[in-house]
């Protein structure tokens, strides 16, 4: 997915943002969200 993906047409950011990071997104998987530069992990 390209990074300007993330963004709404008004500039607002569409994906969840990683509670521990707060600079990065969150992966969302079929059965989890991820954030891949610390690890953290959210099961659906």
């Amino acid at each position: 997915m390209a990074h300007n993906e993330y963004y709404s047409d008004d500039g607002e950011l569409d994906r969840e943002q990683c509670p521990r990071c707060g600079d990065t997104v969150l992966a969302d998987h079929e059965d989890r969200k991820h954030c891949g530069k610390c690890g953290y992990t959210e099961w659906k």
